[in-house]
């Protein structure tokens, strides 16, 4: 309640902003029956968000709006034009950052298969470097992740493709860390895209190469998710990354730099289809979404105004 004692103080007023802690089922279903309600916005994920959807679908009062921001199936397309360094940098902070715990975070990564060996080695030597431990610390990359109960689901993910016959990179965690709290930063390299059910919250990265002739391919199999939040594209070509920007789906498209770490005021931030509802925080669209437009018309002539003078321009 720190932050929200700081709004208070501030100048927010109470009745404005309040933190209820609590579990999200019971929370939700005090909170999104209640007549007072007139709008919701929430982030977290989409099986939540949709949830909620079908909660206000059956109230009783009045129909009022949902902001959803959720999660994704993130993906990044790198190709034969794309500066090496460059890529590995941007890859390790977008899928290794905060323990790929953002909802922005990379998933997947598409290279092309000319450079996929190099790409791969410099990744995986890159990763060795990571620091993993304490995230009090300065020089920490990667933390652990939110709860021995998510670490358990991630590393049966690796458990469960490595067993399918796929590729597997582990960093080796440091002596004396909870393993019962944190997953190694980990590259599994698929066969194809379809192996990855959903989206997969932490530090693991899904790499999967395509042919120079198969981009759009890459670009239908990323939209066939229904995800649509952050999407990569590394390419010295920028009629390559006119070309994917006009044609996948998500919201935010990140060209040539990492895809995390989006500032609100100045790179409206948010998702469509099962990524969210579109309006995007920091955005210029998104204070209409908590209005209501009130439209009035008058008949003048019923007060004597003259009809033929007021229909001519």
């Amino acid at each position: 309640g720190f932050v929200t004692r700081l709004c208070h103080q501030a100048g927010v007023p109470a009745a404005a902003m309040q933190l209820l802690p609590g579990a999200g089922p019971t929370l939700g279903a005090a909170l999104l029956p209640r007549p007072e309600l007139k709008g919701v916005v929430f982030t977290g994920s989409c099986a939540t968000a949709q949830v909620i959807q079908r909660n206000l679908a059956d109230r009783e009062d009045d129909i009022i709006p949902l902001i959803a921001e959720t999660g994704g199936q993130n993906a990044m397309i790198v190709d034969s034009t794309a500066l090496p360094e460059q890529v590995v940098r941007d890859v390790l902070i977008s899928a290794f950052g905060s323990a790929g715990q953002r909802c922005s975070c990379l998933r997947l990564l598409y290279l092309q298969e000319d450079i996929a060996e190099e790409l791969i080695a410099l990744l995986k030597a890159a990763m060795t470097t990571l620091e993993i431990g304490d995230p009090w610390h300065l020089a920490t990359d990667v933390g652990p992740v939110i709860s021995p109960q998510a670490a358990q689901a991630l590393t049966s993910h690796i458990e469960t493709l490595r067993e399918q016959g796929s590729t597997v990179f582990s960093v080796t965690l440091p002596p004396g860390l909870n393993q019962r709290q944190f997953v190694p930063p980990t590259l599994i390299e698929l066969a194809d895209s379809k192996q990855l059910k959903g989206e997969v919250f932490g530090p693991i990265l899904h790499v999967v190469r395509y042919g120079a002739d198969q981009l759009d391919e890459v670009i239908e199999a990323i939209n066939a998710t229904g995800f649509g939040l952050t999407l990569g594209i590394h390419s010295r070509i920028e009629a390559v990354c006119r070309y994917i920007s006009a044609r996948a789906q998500a919201g935010n498209i990140y060209i040539n730099r990492a895809m995390t770490g989006a500032v609100v005021g100045s790179q409206p931030f948010g998702g469509q289809g099962r990524s969210g509802t579109g309006f995007k925080a920091g955005g210029p669209h998104y204070l209409y979404r908590f209005m209501s437009e009130k439209c009035i018309s008058i008949d003048i002539t019923a007060a004597g105004g003259n009809a033929s003078l007021l229909s001519k321009p």
